[in-house]
């Protein structure tokens, strides 16, 4: 294939004495992969760049890298969240990947292969998945996280349907881009954090690519931001990009607000009232928290140990906003029920399976973080208002 034969996907740009051949992708897609192989034996660049991180690219070299996943210490770095919406993405672009007939990140592997055989250096030039999760997470207002999560699980039951013909013509049609700027004005604060910023970091890294002509090897959707910091010389500085936005102290001051409301109500209402209704009180505030935790335990069908530690946690992990009842829970699950190899093996294909959610250890594990997380979250507006409207 000559230079001229290219599709649209493909643009060179010149900048300062130096080539930079970026190839847009759909990470799904074996026209893609087809795509970049060509590339890369046509041009011979000095380096290949691509649109992953390490830890990214590990995954992508080792399917089976969930198995070897240290679920303890998930937990103490308090990442479950983070892990479930991984699971939920490696789900959806596997089932997709399924209905194509090509495994998601093919294309990165091919070029990644492709360039090895010819001895060509390759670079990972995205930033950590970690930090982009988590500075999407806290970009977003509480409120919409709400609108979020159903979102999310719903598209996890979709059966997506799409050929080839389909992603090309997507591609050319450049829907992602309009797809972004759909995003965008939905979510201005999630589009920065998954599209801007990745946009500046890679531009970053590629510009620091050792040689002269340089491929790189980018989703479709980040074609425009790139080709554009490119061209215009943006100064980048990575410093801001790779730090995680601190708790708003707003969320602090909510954080330790509602404990010391409740625990300075219930010390109210003993000097008001008496030590019996105070109890009373306190004792609704345990039943509020405990009970509907220990139900989400047992519709996850959780250890009864673990029911148990989620039911007397709840009333105490409630009156602080360092650890959840969730992840007490979750720990306790974990060291009692591990998941077993050939679970974390098909977990990505389970998730999509909404009976499977029972019987994978892991997400039974994930089950009961959540169900015992919204239990607790439940009893503590409801023993929290009873308790404030024994006040009055």
């Amino acid at each position: 294939m000559q230079r001229e034969d290219y599709p649209p996907d493909v643009k060179f740009v010149d900048v300062d004495g130096r080539e930079f051949i970026l190839v847009g992708t759909a990470h799904i897609s074996r026209e893609s992969a087809n795509l970049v192989h060509e590339v890369i034996e046509q041009e011979r660049p000095d380096a290949v760049c691509l649109e992953l991180d390490q830890q990214r690219f590990e995954a992508l070299a080792n399917p089976d890298h969930f198995a070897k996943l240290d679920l303890r210490e998930v937990i103490r770095n308090k990442q479950l969240s983070p892990l479930l919406i991984n699971l939920m993405l490696s789900s959806y672009q596997r089932r997709l990947g399924d209905e194509l007939g090509v495994l998601p990140g093919t294309e990165m592997k091919e070029a990644a292969d492709t360039a090895k055989r010819l001895g060509i250096p390759v670079l990972m030039c995205d930033r950590d998945v970690r930090i982009t999760l988590r500075r999407a997470w806290q970009s977003v207002a509480w409120w919409r996280k709400l609108w979020l999560f159903p979102a999310f699980f719903a598209s996890l039951f979709e059966s997506p349907e799409m050929t080839e013909e389909d992603l090309r013509k997507l591609r050319q049609e450049d829907i992602p881009n309009k797809l972004i700027e759909e995003l965008g004005a939905a979510f201005p604060s999630l589009k920065t954090a998954l599209i801007d910023e990745r946009d500046c970091y890679i531009t970053h890294k590629i510009r620091n690519a050792p040689g002269q002509r340089i491929v790189v090897v980018i989703g479709a959707g980040h074609l425009q931001g790139i080709e554009r910091a490119l061209v215009e010389h943006i100064p980048i500085d990575l410093a801001p990009l790779e730090v995680i936005p601190p708790m708003s102290p707003a969320w602090k001051w909510v954080g330790w607000g509602i404990p010391t409301m409740i625990v300075g109500a219930l010390a109210y209402i003993g000097f008001t009232q008496g030590a019996s209704e105070a109890g009373a009180n306190a004792l609704f505030w345990f039943l509020a928290n405990a009970v509907p935790s220990l139900l989400g335990a047992i519709i996850a069908l959780a250890h009864p140990a673990t029911a148990a530690a989620a039911f007397f946690a709840a009333p105490f992990t409630s009156l602080t906003p360092l650890i959840g009842v969730g992840y007490v829970a979750a720990f306790v699950q974990v060291y009692l029920r591990p998941p077993f190899v050939s679970e974390l093996h098909t977990v990505s294909t389970d998730i999509a399976m909404p009976r499977r959610w029972w019987s994978n250890r892991l997400l039974r594990v994930l089950m009961v973080f959540i169900l015992t997380t919204i239990g607790s979250s439940i009893g503590t507006f409801v023993g929290g208002g009873k308790i404030l409207s024994s006040l009055f």
